[in-house]
């Protein structure tokens, strides 16, 4: 059975972060059913983490969420953006895993954010992080400012998890992201939402 991992990193409780992982987890449960889905709150690990970088070794339950990180099919990090940038937490983290861990690892990035000025963070800081670690991140990467949670943007939303789901399922089947050219842009924004339907 094909195994996925969800590191979510946000720092509260309750988290949007968490949030928007578990709607990702359940996208992917939903698109195929021969998967498991585990999610890691790092939130829960943060003295591990820090004491792992202190004393160049992971403790116990650390070591075994970083053996699950290397064991899993594919992964979906999700983590908050403060600042146009991912909090130490998260970076701590992917510090004390193994430089070789992710080479060739299909990798979903999502992010949430109190604003939708946060939303490039996930091509501007994200995606050079992974591509350092020679992840294989799939196309879509899906952010959500608070504006997403509510009734308007809530659709988009959906619509953009259910798009990076089906990309990091189809890559994980061998059928490359399962989307072409005749694909619709992503309906992201208000601006996108009246250029798909100009005459509304």
């Amino acid at each position: 059975m094909t195994h996925i991992v969800v590191i979510s990193s946000g720092l509260s409780d309750p988290s949007s972060t968490r949030m928007l992982a578990d709607r990702l987890a359940e996208s992917i449960q939903r698109q195929t059913g021969d998967v498991s889905v585990e999610t890691v709150s790092l939130r829960e690990l943060a003295h591990e983490i820090t004491d792992a970088m202190l004393a160049g070794f992971a403790p116990p339950r650390l070591q075994d969420v970083l053996d699950k990180v290397v064991a899993a099919d594919g992964l979906v990090v999700v983590t908050p953006i403060f600042k146009a940038s991912y909090p130490g937490l998260f970076k701590s983290f992917i510090d004390v895993l193994d430089a070789d861990a992710l080479i060739g690892k299909p990798v979903l990035l999502a992010a949430s954010g109190g604003t939708a000025r946060h939303s490039l963070a996930i091509d501007h800081t994200l995606r050079p992080l992974f591509a350092y670690l020679q992840a294989l991140v799939v196309p879509t990467g899906v952010f959500a400012s608070s504006y997403d949670w509510g009734t308007e943007g809530a659709n988009a939303l959906g619509a953009r998890i259910d798009r990076a789901a089906s990309e990091l399922v189809n890559l994980l089947k061998g059928a490359g992201t399962g989307r072409s050219r005749d694909d619709e842009f992503d309906l992201f924004s208000e601006t996108f939402l009246k250029a798909s339907n100009p005459n509304a």
